[in-house]
């Protein structure tokens, strides 16, 4: 069984109390409105997959295709769409909504997202080099690299040699985040520790492909159901009308007291 996964936007973190009153450190994701828009099967795509959505976005802030291929399925265009990959009895119908129900408290799940851009760096920041001695006869190259073509042979640089360049902004994806609580009403999980990324980046959550698991919804848990206010019934009391009492008969009475007088 492989389940879909999620798309949250990152919130922050924060830190909650558990039952015996230690403070852990978690991370607030937040579902919103996800929303299957598609699906892919073996006989026609040959592969099994989920398409979702996240983030509702006006026409004008889409690609074409993206656009033309909302307005064939029926749904809204969104900002942010992910394929996961499935078995073919976790597909979910289009136009389901998602909620944070899709998990559950104390599952493993791996995030994945874009981490924080750092810009050109040198490498004793970037690959944690030791640098050279500070001591004396090293003239102003404390922080240098070093040397990086060898010899006569091979003379040149290897590719992937680590170098001076461009620092984060690349995917990074944390495994075995533990599931602290969900949240339903506000649609939120809280992941214990750090996701990679700034606030506001999209971070795809899954379950953890190292773990078993066990009592998860399948294929999800829609947020209509989760969300489904309580009903009551109320029945209304019929109350029925008096009947209308009979006037007297005042002509009669009137009658009898004129005989009784003339006789």
């Amino acid at each position: 069984m492989k389940r879909s996964g999620l798309i949250t936007k990152k919130i922050g973190m924060t830190r909650l109390f558990d039952e015996a009153g230690v403070a852990h450190g978690v991370t607030v994701l937040s579902v919103g409105d996800c929303a299957v828009i598609g699906n892919r099967t073996a006989d026609k795509n040959g592969y099994v997959a989920v398409q979702i959505g996240f983030q509702e976005a006006k026409d004008k802030h889409v690609n074409k295709p993206q656009l033309v291929a909302a307005k064939k399925t029926g749904v809204k265009a969104y900002r942010k769409v992910v394929e996961f990959r499935v078995s073919e009895d976790c597909l979910i119908p289009v136009g389901t909504s998602l909620s944070a129900g899709h998990f559950i408290s104390g599952q493993m799940v791996d995030a994945q997202s874009t981490s924080k851009g750092k810009g050109f760096q040198g490498a004793m920041k970037r690959h944690n080099f030791s640098g050279l001695e500070a001591s004396h006869g090293v003239l102003k190259a404390h922080r240098s690299l070093g040397g990086t073509g060898m010899r006569e042979w091979p003379g040149r640089v290897f590719k992937g040699k680590k170098m001076a360049g461009q620092m984060g902004n690349e995917t990074v994806t944390v495994q075995n985040l533990k599931v602290f609580g969900i949240n339903e009403e506000d649609n939120l999980i809280y992941v214990t520790g750090s996701v990679p990324g700034a606030n506001g980046t999209f971070v795809l959550v899954t379950d953890a492909v190292k773990k078993d698991h066990k009592d998860l919804p399948v294929p999800t848990k829609s947020a209509v159901e989760s969300q489904k206010p309580e009903v009551e019934e109320v029945k209304e009391e019929v109350t029925a009308e008096p009947a209308a009492e009979e006037a007297p008969a005042v002509e009669n009475a009137t009658t009898d007291t004129a005989t009784e007088q003339g006789e």
